[in-house]
């Protein structure tokens, strides 16, 4: 039976030229790498340089996915850009993104669900091309986080870190197979009740400011590996696959002990676990596709592995995708 499946085939990332240590950060709060590095597993992160903004590290990402592709910004019907740090309130992010690139038709739009975002979109972009709305669609996740830090608070700012990853899927025919290229399986969460474990104390409406991130960690932690494991699983159970069947488990890049506590509970050997949290600290929707970018520019991942995304962020929000690459 032929099926529609939604292909990847084109990758970008961009981080900015500015490297914060764990070092540096011992200068600005009461913390140290030793501390940072034991807790999180986070060595380093890369901060948007003045005027940066999300839209410049969103286009850079998103040209060099269309080069990898082989396409270009007129080729497209649809971008979705992934941020909780947009340029402004209004317009999106994408709009402007979809201008940079001489797109001139379709539709492009933001989709806000902080570190799940990507997985958001990818699954939204999975929709459109399913149901024959899109043929080629531009997903984004970029993120300036440095820009909603406290930087007196060392439980958050030593965590987080800007940057952007892009992917290019394209509609392509399979034969409903779990060996087809393409998106296998996705599955989406979200539970609003948790609202004060993880969010940003401002807003146009509340107290027209931006705001500061704040966060519960050792409540997110709890939450997290428990969330994650189950969206996987069911994944998993629609497609009829397990963890043995997965070449490479590209997860969301917010603490190495929870990557590990997530692998450890669904049975997935350290081995296959792309981690970048050290050199990239937790870039929100970013991290899925810049992880992806690393594990595909050295070599790990190649054609045909079957890989499995997975994040969790504020809201609660959380999801997870299987897709043959």
């Amino acid at each position: 039976m032929s099926v529609i499946r939604s292909i990847l085939t084109g990758v970008g990332s961009y981080l900015p030229d500015r490297i914060l240590t764990n070092a540096e950060m011992a200068e600005l709060v009461d913390t140290s790498d030793e501390w940072i590095q034991a807790r999180t597993g986070i060595k380093q992160r890369h901060i948007a340089a003045q005027g940066e903004l999300t839209s410049d590290l969103a286009l850079a990402a998103a040209r060099e996915a269309l080069t990898d592709a082989g396409l270009e910004g007129r080729d497209l019907d649809l971008i979705i850009v992934a941020t909780a740090t947009p340029d402004q309130t209004f317009p999106a992010t994408a709009t402007k993104v979809q201008a940079a690139l001489g797109m001139t038709t379709g539709a492009a739009f933001d989709l806000q669900a902080v570190c799940s975002g990507f997985i958001f979109a990818l699954a939204t972009a999975n929709s459109f091309i399913r149901t024959q709305q899109a043929k080629r669609v531009l997903l984004i996740g970029a993120e300036t986080f440095s820009r909603i830090l406290d930087w007196e608070d060392r439980s958050t700012c030593v965590l987080f870190g800007d940057g952007a990853g892009a992917m290019v899927f394209e509609a392509g025919e399979g034969e409903g197979s779990n060996e087809d290229k393409g998106i296998l399986a996705t599955h989406l969460r979200s539970d609003g009740r948790q609202h004060d474990l993880l969010y940003v104390d401002g807003g146009p409406s509340s107290t027209q400011t931006t705001g500061h991130l704040r966060m519960n960690g050792p409540g997110v932690f709890r939450h997290a590996i428990t969330n994650i494991t189950e969206a996987v699983n069911s994944s998993l159970d629609e497609t009829g696959l397990n963890a043995a069947d997965i070449d490479w488990f590209v997860p969301h890049q917010a603490n190495q002990r929870i990557l590990d506590g997530t692998a450890k509970k669904l049975g997935i050997s350290t081995d296959r676990i792309i981690s970048t949290v050290g050199l990239h600290g937790n870039t929100s929707a970013a991290s899925v596709p810049l992880a992806y970018a690393v594990a595909r520019a050295d070599g790990r991942i190649k054609d045909g592995d079957l890989v499995l995304m997975e994040a969790m962020g504020g809201g609660f929000t959380w999801g997870s995708a299987l897709v043959r690459v």
